[in-house]
C-alpha cells in the first residue's frame, strides 16, 4: 500500500512503470496469440521489437503532448490529433517493415491490408492516449482541488481571525480610558492593578490562535482576567455569578469566545444604569453538547438584529465566528427574560480534551 501510494505521488514514476508493464503486456499478450494460431516460439522476437517501436512512439508522442498542454483546448486538440495521426503511421510502418523482414509470406499487396494495420495501430496508440490524458485530468484535477482546498483553509483561517481581533481595539480603547480618568483622578494603585490585569489578559489573547481551542477552563480563566479589569472599572456596580460543572471544565471551546459576549453585556446592562448590573454565566454538559448560558439583568432588548448589527458587534462577531467553526453543528440564540434582562444561549458539539493533552 505504501509502495502504490509513493508511486501515485510522483507523476514520473508512474508514467515509466505503466509505460514498461503495459507494452510488455502488448508483446506477451499478441505473442500469445500467434502461439494459439500455431506459430512457432520464435515470434516472441516479432513481440518484442513491435513492443519496444510502440514504447518509443508513445515516449515521443507523450512530449508532444506535454509540448501543447497549456495551449487553448481548440488548438491542443488539433495538434494532438495531428501528433496522433504521426505516430500512428510511423508506427504502422514499423510493424509493416518488421513483418516483411520477419515472415516471408506475411507481405502487403493490397491497400487493405495497410488500413486494417493503420487501424489497429490508431486504436492502439488512441487508446493509449486516452489513457495518458485520463491519468493526466485526473490529477491536475486533484491538485485543483487540493488548491482549493488549501486556499479556502486559509480563507477560513484569515476570516477566524479578523473576527477575534476585530472585538479586541474596542475593549482596549474602553481600559485605556478607564485607567486615564484613575490617573487623573490620584487613584494609582488601582491604576496600576488594571495595567497588569490588562497585561496578562492581552498577553493570553496575543498567545492564543483563534484557529485553535482552548479548555473551557482555559477560557474561564481569561474570563476571569477581563472581569477583573471591568470590577476595578465598576466596582460594586458590576456583579458576577459563575457556575460551570466539573464534567463541562475539559470541552474544548474557540479561544475568548465568551469576553465579547460579556463586554456587550456590561455596555447594555451594567454601564448605562446607575446601580449596575449582575451576570450570570452557566455551562454544563447536556448528552453530547456543550451548553452555555449567559444571562443578564439589564433592560432587555426590543430588536436583537440591530442590536447585533449595529451597536452590539461582539454578538455578530460571535454568531459568525461559530458559524465558521462549526456550521450547522452549533446553536447560538438570543431571548429576552422575564421580567428583564437577556439571556444568550450557545449550543456547541462537545469535544473533550485528553487528560494527558490536558495536563
Amino acid at each position: 500500500m505504501r509502495t502504490l501510494k509513493s508511486l501515485l505521488s510522483n507523476p514520473s514514476r508512474l508514467f515509466w512503470t505503466l509505460q514498461i508493464v503495459g507494452w510488455c503486456c502488448y508483446s506477451i499478450l499478441g505473442f500469445s496469440a500467434k502461439v494459439g494460431e500455431g506459430a512457432p516460439p520464435s515470434w516472441i522476437f516479432f513481440y518484442l521489437a513491435v513492443g519496444a517501436s510502440g514504447f518509443a512512439v508513445s515516449c515521443l508522442l507523450r512530449l508532444g503532448y506535454r509540448y501543447v498542454w497549456n495551449w487553448p483546448t481548440p488548438r491542443m486538440t488539433l495538434a494532438a490529433a495531428c501528433f496522433l495521426l504521426l505516430a500512428t503511421l510511423v508506427q504502422m510502418k514499423v510493424f509493416v517493415v518488421l513483418l516483411a523482414g520477419f515472415c516471408d509470406d506475411c507481405e502487403m499487396h493490397s491497400m487493405f491490408g495497410y488500413l486494417w494495420y493503420f487501424a489497429s495501430s490508431l486504436y492502439l496508440l488512441l487508446s493509449w492516449t486516452g489513457l495518458y490524458f485520463g491519468i493526466k485530468f485526473s490529477r491536475q484535477l486533484r491538485e485543483q482541488k487540493e488548491a482549493a482546498l488549501k486556499a479556502q483553509a486559509m480563507a477560513h483561517e484569515a476570516q477566524l481571525k479578523m473576527l477575534r481581533y476585530q472585538l479586541n481595539p474596542h475593549f482596549l480603547f474602553n481600559t485605556l480610558n478607564a485607567i486615564s480618568t484613575l490617573v487623573l483622578d490620584h487613584k494609582n494603585g488601582t491604576a496600576n492593578g488594571m495595567v497588569g490585569s490588562l497585561s496578562a489578559f492581552l498577553r493570553y489573547s496575543l498567545d492564543s490562535d483563534p484557529v485553535q481551542r482552548v479548555t473551557l477552563a482555559q477560557e474561564i480563566e481569561a474570563t476571569n482576567q477581563y472581569l477583573g479589569i471591568e470590577q476595578l472599572r465598576f466596582g460594586e456596580r458590576l456583579r458576577v455569578r459563575m457556575n460551570v460543572e466539573p464534567g463541562a471544565r475539559d470541552a474544548l471551546v474557540p479561544s475568548l469566545i465568551l469576553q465579547p459576549l460579556i463586554e456587550n453585556a456590561i455596555k447594555y446592562a451594567v454601564s448605562r444604569r446607575e446601580e449596575g448590573g449582575s451576570i450570570e454565566i452557566e455551562a454544563k454538559r447536556s448528552g453530547d453538547a456543550l451548553v452555555i448560558v449567559m444571562r443578564d439583568d439589564g433592560p432587555g432588548c426590543k430588536n436583537f438584529e440591530n442590536r447585533s448589527n449595529g451597536h452590539g458587534v461582539g454578538l455578530a462577531n460571535t454568531r459568525e465566528r461559530l458559524q465558521v467553526l462549526y456550521g450547522n453543528r452549533q446553536q447560538f440564540s438570543l431571548s429576552n427574560r422575564e421580567p428583564h434582562g437577556v439571556e444568550i444561549r450557545i449550543e456547541l458539539p462537545f469535544e473533550a480534551v485528553a487528560k494527558s493533552n490536558a495536563a
